[in-house]
């Protein structure tokens, strides 16, 4: 029942074992896993792993750190978007956490991003870090479908987030001793507006805190979200799956 809708087989954390790992995923109880690029060459990658592996989709995207001054990368990222496993454009979107020197160059190209996504009418993953306002209003402008991953904003924004018919993406973050201002997200937000993700290799949830993460793990994000919400494990995991199916138009092959 685990749909994993962000993560990032790709990475060379996974190099010595990525094979094995993912042929024993599904033995764990997980039935889709969406791996994010973060640039040309780890979208190239992200759709290899989703047509050696049933299970897995592909979402191409140039992730704000690997923005550059070419628009050369937009034209490969729209071929690639065109494959039959790419469901989604991402990762894409705006972090001013290290600097804000590029800022107008973020915002250019999650611009162009959103514009193919909606042009293809795939949804998007967005990220968001340290960059609230912005991310906002050019969602509000081009009102894409899709999910703010990795979700750090306010229960404001998360309602503002809601109102455009995009989902809330959580992961493992939610069961860290300070999150306290995604708990409360969680608990106000409805269920069929939440995902789950893990942004593997990064952010293990707790007991996992500070390991490689993968789509496995989920099940302990999923425990924290159905106890801060009073709800079963098993209601968590068939309600966000069935998100996931819905937003990526997956109804019919799982």
């Amino acid at each position: 029942m685990i749909f994993d809708t962000h993560a990032h087989y790709d990475d060379s954390a996974f190099d010595s074992d990525r094979d094995l790992l993912l042929s024993l995923l599904p033995e764990q109880g997980v039935c889709g896993v969406l791996n994010a690029g973060t640039n040309i060459l780890s979208s190239k990658k992200s759709i290899e792993l989703s047509k050696k592996y049933p299970y897995v989709y592909s979402a191409v995207g140039i992730h704000p750190e690997c923005v550059s001054v070419s628009d050369t990368n937009l034209e490969i990222l729209k071929d690639l978007s065109k494959d039959k496993k790419v469901i989604a454009v991402g990762e894409i979107g705006l972090d001013y956490h290290y600097s804000q020197e590029n800022k107008n160059l973020q915002i250019d190209f999650f611009e162009k991003q959103i514009l193919i996504a909606n042009e293809l009418s795939l949804p998007i993953l967005v990220h968001d870090r340290e960059a609230h306002m912005d991310t906002l209003n050019l969602l509000k402008n081009y009102q894409p479908k899709g999910v703010v991953h990795c979700f750090s904003g306010s229960l404001e924004m998360a309602e503002e987030i809601l109102k455009l018919g995009m989902f809330i993406g959580v992961g493992g973050v939610v069961t860290f001793k300070n999150a306290k201002k995604l708990v409360q997200v969680v608990k106000e937000v409805p269920l069929e507006s939440i995902l789950l993700e893990t942004d593997a290799p990064y952010m293990a949830p707790v007991p996992n805190r500070g390991k490689r993460c993968d789509s496995s793990y989920i099940k302990f994000t999923a425990q924290k979200i159905a106890e801060i919400k009073n709800k079963s494990y098993e209601e968590v995991l068939l309600q966000t799956k069935s998100n996931a199916l819905k937003l990526f138009r997956l109804e019919e092959s799982l």
